[in-house]
């Protein structure tokens, strides 16, 4: 959602689908219009292109919503699409083994995106979605990730604040890199209580082509019943797993 109407037909359009988000998944046509910053004409015209071509569907009640179509072109996004298809068995067996929340996801510039989740039935509830976005500091896979980052990437998250989302989420920057130095230092990362006080997060990192940090696993877990040490080497060994198969796998 921006301020300033987009003047292009294709910024229109962009404006249009990044209205929605994971709290506006479904919007009625003057919604669509202010969350975008469109004229409520030009809006209209917009979204009904979106809505033949399958990118938008409009329900009974009028509201939009995001197309199937739209769905099936994001899936084929190769840093999410071929990463998961190589990940999932060892992230299946890790659920098996631990009947924890497993999660994996990338770094998108300052942000953590959750390309896979699967979720223990009577796990701690966690805040994150498959394609949901969150803080890189916030979270055991965004420590992992940050700390395998270019420098600028680092410098941009302390610059644009260290936003506390729960008691122990980390807000001083000195904090922050020391976190970072022990996280290479010891090859994986622990995350408690940062995004909710009470669970923690346990994450190693995902390497592919040239040693490069590509992805980061994780175990969400319940802080009271947590054992950081001993879930690590789980976690590590999962990640090294999905590292030789993806290397193996060709794709960078």
């Amino acid at each position: 959602m921006s301020g300033a109407a987009p003047a292009s037909v294709t910024g229109k359009v962009l404006a249009l689908l990044g209205a929605f988000d994971a709290a506006h998944r479904e919007l009625t046509l003057s919604e669509l219009a202010r969350r975008s910053g469109l004229h409520l004409s030009t809006a209209q015209r917009r979204a009904a292109e979106l809505v033949a071509a399958g990118a938008l569907e409009r329900g009974d009640d009028g509201r939009y919503r995001v197309g199937l179509w739209l769905w099936e072109v994001g899936s084929l996004a190769p840093r999410s699409s071929s990463l998961r298809e190589v990940a999932l068995p060892y992230l299946e067996d890790l659920y098996v083994v631990t009947r924890e929340n497993v999660q994996l996801a990338v770094r998108d510039g300052t942000e953590v995106v959750f390309v896979e989740r699967i979720a223990g039935r009577s796990a701690v509830p966690v805040l994150t979605r498959v394609g949901g976005r969150f803080a890189l500091h916030a979270t055991g896979v965004g420590l992992v990730l940050l700390a395998h980052a270019p420098t600028e990437v680092l410098d941009e998250v302390v610059a644009s604040g260290l936003t506390r989302y729960a008691d122990r989420t980390i807000t001083d920057p000195e904090q922050l890199r020391r976190v970072l130095a022990t996280v290479r230092r010891d090859g994986y990362a622990v995350s408690p209580g940062a995004v909710t006080d009470d669970a923690v997060s346990v994450a190693a990192p995902v390497v592919g082509h040239e040693g490069r940090v590509v992805a980061a696993i994780s175990l969400v877990v319940s802080l009271a019943d947590a054992r950081p040490t001993a879930l690590a080497p789980v976690v590590q060994t999962a990640a090294r797993a999905i590292s030789r198969a993806y290397a193996g796998s060709g794709l960078h």
